[in-house]
Formats: structure tokens, sequence, C-alpha cells
């Protein structure tokens, strides 16, 4: 088993093309402080880092996938040996803020999640 945690967020992670450490650190940032946890009012209030929670960073290129076809294409996604480095260099900030584990780069994975309510959120940022 590579990566495994108990309470706190399984974050599928893909880089595009135009991705950089810029906006690495930016999203490493976002995940340690984003409040969607529920507080004692039921409200989501609190951070992974508040509740004490882990990072599980699954690397994921397909995200990228164009599906205007029948058959993804994944060429908008960021080529494999240089997303292998940022996705190191973003686990690693993410190491700075909170509790990290991770799947492994470029394999074939089994993942399992126990969604503790229906919460999923897309987090992206591009700078201009």
């Amino acid at each position: 088993m590579i990566g495994q945690i108990n309470d706190g967020l399984m974050v599928l992670v893909g880089f595009g093309q135009n991705d950089t450490t810029r906006e690495a650190d930016y999203l490493a940032g976002k995940l340690a402080k984003l409040r969607i946890f529920e507080d004692e009012n039921g409200r989501m209030n609190k951070s992974v880092r508040d509740i004490g929670g882990k990072v599980l960073l699954v690397p994921q290129f397909t995200l990228y996938a164009h599906t205007k076809k029948n058959r993804p294409s994944f060429h908008k996604a960021l080529a494999p040996d240089q997303a292998t480095v940022l996705f190191d260099y973003f686990t690693d900030k993410c190491s700075e803020l909170v509790g990290v584990e991770t799947g492994e780069f470029g394999a074939f994975m089994k993942v399992s999640l126990l969604n503790n309510g229906p919460v999923t959120i897309l987090l992206e940022k591009e700078f201009e």
C-alpha cells in the first residue's frame, strides 16, 4: 500500500501544459486553508489542519482528458517527465503545511474512498 489516510482530503492531482511551481505553491496553500469540514454548528468552517487531518495526493493525469471524440486524448496534460517533477514539488509544498501521503506517479493504482458527505471541489489556478 502506497498512501493511506483517515480523516482528511483525497486530492486527485493533474497538471496541464502551462502549470508551474507558481500554481503548485498557490494550490498547496489553498488546500491547507480551505474550510470545508464542519464545525460544531454544522457549517463548513474548518480546514484539514483544523481537524488534524492529512492529505492524500493521487497523481491523475487523466483529469486533462479531452473527450471531443469517443477516445480520450491527453495532449493537454503536462508531459510525464515534467509532471513527475512538479508532483514531487507540490508534495513537498503541501508537506510544509499539513501531513501528506501519496500515490505512486505513473502506476496503476486501486484507489478507495469513503466520502463523508457529498463534497467534491475542483481547484484550479491559472496565472496570466
